[in-house]
């Protein structure tokens, strides 16, 4: 890890512990760290990922639109390397998730060139890969 760069912490909802662990041990390959009867923590790509019980609430999804496809909002994710976002989008279509917005790339060939693609966990939290063919391009203007 670079150490001018530190990991985030996130803390979510999830109304099933059970089926969130097995999500994100079984499918998203994330190490499990602390846990209790309510809550687990895990290693996502280097950070700090804590699902949290919540009994399900009846909030109503919103999205914005960008590029022709609606965004969920909120949403949270990681920002990978092109290869490991790859085999990330890989595993996914494998393991049979249902995409929000199928994995495709952003501006092919231009300056800021990004690979995104969105689902959500069993819980209902929106999730977003990304990836930069130039990563020095992320915080552009």
């Amino acid at each position: 890890m670079n150490n001018s760069v530190y990991p985030f912490h996130l803390a979510i909802p999830v109304d099933n512990l059970a089926i969130a662990r097995q999500f994100y041990h079984d499918v998203m390959k994330c190490k499990e760290g602390r846990t209790s009867e309510l809550w687990t923590d895990y290693d996502l790509y280097g950070h700090q990922l804590v699902i949290h019980y919540q009994p399900k609430s009846e909030l109503r999804e919103h999205s914005n639109p960008v590029d022709g496809h609606d965004v969920p909002i909120p949403h949270f994710g990681v920002v990978l390397p092109w290869k490991e976002w790859e085999d990330l989008a890989q595993r996914l279509k494998d393991s049979g998730i249902q995409f929000i917005i199928e994995p495709y790339i952003r501006f092919k060939g231009l300056v800021g060139e990004q690979a995104t693609m969105f689902f959500k966990d069993p819980c209902g939290n929106a999730l977003e890969f990304k990836a930069f063919k130039d990563i020095n391009q992320l915080f552009a203007r």
